[in-house]
């Protein structure tokens, strides 16, 4: 990315943020929405913002909300971010911090794992790193 979409994108960022954090009149947006990436494209055509929804069963609906406020929220980030034009703002869900957590879990399963199989066999050198 270049440094003025960089910027933008971390403007659009904060104020994305700011407008879920005051809420939307659309009853398909609910639960815990967490704004995980905003990504502009280098010729400013377009922001991809990443988003992730708790409880996950709400995350289709939140998502099919978002998309349809989108020209309210890029109207309202407008106004926030000094600007003379604001790419139009395309939402989707981001998976990778689930998938972040799935992988900590199992990392943290075969630590657990390790530790009971050297806990049973205390003649057994430590497994090195």
């Amino acid at each position: 990315m270049s440094r003025r979409s960089e910027q933008l994108a971390s403007a659009i960022d904060l104020a994305v943020r700011q407008i879920l954090s005051r809420g939307l009149q659309d009853p398909r947006i609910s639960g815990l929405i967490t704004v995980t990436s905003v990504r502009v494209i280098d010729d400013l055509s377009e922001a991809h913002i990443g988003i992730s929804v708790l409880p996950e069963e709400k995350e289709p609906l939140t998502l099919h909300g978002l998309q349809s406020a989108a020209a309210h929220i890029r109207r309202e980030v407008g106004k926030l971010v000094e600007t003379r034009q604001i790419p139009p703002l395309r939402f989707r869900a981001d998976k990778s911090t689930k998938k972040q957590a799935a992988l900590l879990k199992d990392l943290d399963l075969a630590k657990a794992d390790l530790e009971r199989r050297a806990a049973e066999s205390p003649d057994r050198e430590e497994p090195k790193a």
